[in-house]
């Protein structure tokens, strides 16, 4: 039998930049489009659209084309910059299937740059939790920190 805690992801990188930088990195749009590609071979499909307010919300859809598209709206339920950050997160993928997550990001200093960290809870089975921790956020993390490293 599962457990709530069963089906929450916990994840981090230490990134090369302050806690502003990545928190900003994280939370812009403009940088976003940047870094949700950088590491892409052939461009795909990028639209972000982010309202930083609690209450406000975070609107992202990627692809590799237009059939075949990704989207997820986070509304930010507390935003402590730049430290914490909590979103609901509604997303679907070009199935259609939808899922919704409670995400807690926390930026935290530490030697070398910012301890970047996340507690994604809510997840409908463990094989889905466990594809987000070895792909989504581990791919997050890569191109966040590719960002950073360029910026």
């Amino acid at each position: 039998m599962s457990t709530d805690t069963d089906l929450e992801l916990r994840a981090s990188r230490l990134l090369p930049a302050t806690p502003d930088e990545v928190f900003d990195a994280y939370t812009d749009a403009d940088k976003q489009r940047i870094w949700f590609s950088i590491l892409d071979t052939e461009p795909g499909v990028v639209e972000i659209e982010v309202d930083l307010r609690v209450g406000g919300r975070q609107v992202a859809v990627w692809g590799p084309n237009r059939d075949e598209l990704f989207r997820e709206t986070q509304t930010f339920l507390e935003i402590d910059r730049p430290h914490r950050l909590v979103t609901e997160s509604v997303g679907s993928d070009p199935t259609g299937a939808t899922m919704t997550t409670r995400v807690v990001v926390t930026f935290e200093a530490a030697e070398g740059g910012t301890l970047m960290s996340v507690v994604q809870s809510g997840f409908p089975d463990a094989g889905t939790r466990d594809f987000f921790a070895e792909h989504a956020w581990s791919g997050a993390f890569d191109r966040i920190a590719a960002y950073l490293a360029g910026a």
